[in-house]
Parts: structure tokens; C-alpha cells; sequence
């Protein structure tokens, strides 16, 4: 088969993948938007003022930390950042653990742990970013299309490929595809969603948590995608009603990023 035809075939199939994609995340929308028009339960029952206070003041953090990453030149990612960073959010995570057990709220009858079952989970959350995948592309395609093709690797990223040693790509990994996607759907998507979501609605909180997911990150090129993943995310989380779903979809996406950095051939095809 000739080049021309396999591309042919390729954006046949891509365009088949893309459909379904939209359909499946419009359907998932709807259900989520039927279902709470019809519920007579509370919004998040267990988020309070504490955790609206708690969760202000880290979105305050949040974004002065994305405001001064904008007024100050780009600082170089080190192992020694990426270290810092992990130990900052494990912190994080531990306030509002915290936080929640000294009011006596049980996170995980409200992040939904064993609602799904791991297994089911986790196959969920495989399917889910199967399908993500066609909106992330098309949302980096079209960033690239109007920035005259400006990178959107994240430094993170550039740090993987700039390491020099096995420990260096250890502990990248495992800060990528571990504990970082543990570590920020639990802030972002389980508490700051959830708070968001308690207060103004699910469609606020969906939009203003995805925002915020890709400002943090601090790099331009990517944040339309990112705000695409967000909401990928949060829609899975909300939908399904278990953390662990959006939980799968953040460390497979790491992981299949990283699987592409060891091996350009296969980004390259």
C-alpha cells in the first residue's frame, strides 16, 4: 500500500476515533446532567465551610505561584525541583486528609474508592482516556496550527529527555506515573472540584477546576490541551462517582507520554 493510501486509511480511522470520542463524552454529559436534575441528595454532602476556606486559600496559592512563574524568566527543572515539588504536594494532600478527619468525613465514601471496585476502575478509566486521546490531539493540533508550531512539551518533559543517568529517569517516572496523578486528582479533582462543584454547580466547577489544572502547569503551549484533559477528568470522575477512574486515566496518559519520549519511533509513526 502506498504512502498516500496508508494516510488515506489513517485519517479515515482517526476521524472514526474522533466521532465516537465526542459522542461518547457528550453521552457521558448528558447522563451527568440528567442524573443531577433528577437527585434530591445534597451536592458532595461533607464539604462545609472548612474545606470552602481550605480550598480557597489553595487556589489563591495556586495562581500566585502561576503569576509569578509569568513575571520571572523560566527557572531549569532539576531533580532537586521535581523533589521539592513532590514533597510541597505531599503536603498538600496531607492537609486536606487532615482537614477531613478531624471533621469526621470519610474520604473514601466521598472520593467513591469502592464504589467501581479497582478492577472495574481501572479498566473504566483505560476506556475513558482511550477516547480522550482524539480531543486532546485536536485541541494541541490546533494550538500548534495558530502558534506557528511552537513546542507543547512541558518541562517535565524536557527534563526527561535532557537526563543523563538511569536514578534521573527513575525518579521522573516514578513522580510521573505514580504519585503525581495520585497526588492532583486528589487536590483537583476530588477536593477543589468537589468544593467548586459543592458551592456553584457542576458546570462551574468543571470549567474553573479545568482552568486552574492547566494554569498550574505553567506552560502555554499545552494549556488547551490540558484544559481539555481537566475536563476529561473531571467528567469521568463525575460520572463514574469513583476517584480511582480519573486516577488511572492521569498515570496511564504519563505513562504512554513517557513510553513515546523512550521510544520517538513510535511518536515518530
Amino acid at each position: 500500500m502506498s504512502s498516500a493510501s496508508w494516510l488515506t486509511a489513517f485519517g479515515i480511522g482517526y476521524t472514526i476515533w474522533f466521532v465516537f470520542s465526542a459522542f461518547i463524552y457528550t453521552a457521558l454529559l448528558r447522563q451527568v446532567f440528567a442524573r443531577r436534575s433528577t437527585s434530591t441528595e445534597p451536592i458532595t454532602p461533607g464539604f462545609g465551610a472548612p474545606e470552602a476556606i481550605l480550598a480557597a486559600s489553595l487556589i489563591t496559592l495556586l495562581l500566585l505561584n502561576v503569576a509569578a512563574s509569568l513575571s520571572s524568566k523560566p527557572t531549569e527543572l532539576t531533580d532537586r525541583n521535581v523533589i521539592g515539588s513532590l514533597l510541597v504536594t505531599i503536603g498538600i494532600v496531607g492537609a486536606i486528609a487532615g482537614l477531613l478527619k478531624v471533621r469526621h468525613r470519610s474520604i473514601e465514601a466521598l472520593a467513591g474508592f469502592s464504589k467501581l471496585g479497582t478492577p472495574r476502575a481501572i479498566s473504566t478509566g483505560a476506556v475513558l482516556l482511550l477516547f480522550a486521546y482524539p480531543l486532546i490531539a485536536l485541541a494541541d493540533l490546533l494550538v500548534r496550527r495558530f502558534s506557528g508550531g511552537a513546542s507543547s512539551k512541558q518541562s517535565i518533559i524536557e527534563l526527561f529527555n535532557s537526563s543523563q543517568t538511569i536514578s534521573q529517569r527513575v525518579i521522573i517516572i516514578v513522580f510521573a506515573v505514580a504519585i503525581a496523578p495520585l497526588a492532583e486528582e486528589f487536590i483537583f479533582r476530588f477536593f477543589i472540584y468537589g468544593v467548586l462543584r459543592r458551592y456553584f454547580g457542576f458546570f462551574f466547577g468543571l470549567v474553573a477546576n479545568a482552568l486552574l489544572f492547566a494554569a498550574v502547569h505553567g506552560h502555554l503551549p499545552s494549556f488547551v490541551a490540558l484544559f481539555v484533559l481537566g475536563s476529561c477528568f473531571t467528567i469521568a470522575y463525575e460520572w463514574s462517582g469513583s476517584i480511582l477512574v480519573s486516577m488511572t486515566m492521569h498515570s496511564l496518559f504519563n505513562a504512554l507520554t513517557l513510553i513515546f519520549l523512550a521510544f520517538p519511533q513510535l511518536s515518530e509513526q
